[in-house]
């Protein structure tokens, strides 16, 4: 019952947030609903939207914007789930596999957005250093990128990095230098893995990868009770 107050009361905040004058350019980008997604991932199977636990069960779920413990400091999210386009599936299952060789794994903050959670993002801090301009779109709405980062297997702990999920410092970035070694050691093994499975870090983010391919792949602005 809490939850779902919580859950409701958020809802009315994101209303807010919109009235208060959030930007909306779906129809200018041919932002995808329900109805066309549906009709094209029957089509086209490498366009489906997949649960990735579903695909890599042994890959840990934190999705933070499911919970208040995100910059927006409100729920987002109606269900703690972690979707993604067929291929990108496929490719962090690789991922996967090569870190289990060295007693790692994955750890997921978040994957596919709706379009319209990205509208409310930037309403809440419109700093296009760390979140998507609603005029382009972000890569996590084509259900092309993943938030994530590494875990000891045998303690389920996630490594030393150089910030936590979300952070607008300058540490996140990719690039950022000035850290203790475990650190940079951890961030650029998860960069060299990443990369070698199709996937690119983006310079502000160490946690954010974009799949390559991203661009054949439309925005979205599905609501995950709709993706089967």
């Amino acid at each position: 019952m809490k939850r779902f107050v919580t859950i409701i009361f958020s809802v009315l905040i994101l209303c807010a947030f919109n009235k208060a004058g959030a930007q909306d350019y779906s129809a200018v980008l041919h932002v995808e609903k329900e109805a066309q997604y549906l009709k094209e991932a029957k089509a086209d199977s490498n366009k489906k939207l997949v649960g990735i636990k579903k695909y890599i069960p042994g890959i840990v779920l934190d999705i933070r914007y499911a919970t208040t413990n995100n910059f927006t400091h409100h729920i987002m999210y109606s269900q703690a789930i972690a979707f993604a386009r067929l291929p990108v599936v496929r490719a962090l299952q690789q991922v996967e596999a090569e870190l289990k060789t060295k007693g790692l794994g994955l750890k997921i903050y978040d994957a596919y957005r709706p379009y319209s959670v990205t509208v409310t993002f930037y309403q809440v801090t419109p700093d296009t250093n760390f979140v998507a301009d609603p005029k382009k779109g972000s890569k996590h709405n084509r259900g092309c990128a993943v938030d994530l980062s590494l875990i000891d297997l045998k303690t389920g702990k996630e490594l030393d990095m150089p910030t936590g999920f979300d952070s607008f410092s300058k540490k996140a970035g990719a690039a950022y230098a000035n850290l203790p070694k475990e650190e940079l050691a951890n961030r650029d093994l998860l960069k060299a893995v990443m990369e070698a499975h199709g996937f690119k870090v983006i310079s502000t983010e160490w946690w954010h990868y974009d799949f390559n391919g991203w661009q054949s792949y439309p925005l979205l602005d599905v609501p995950f009770v709709a993706i089967k």
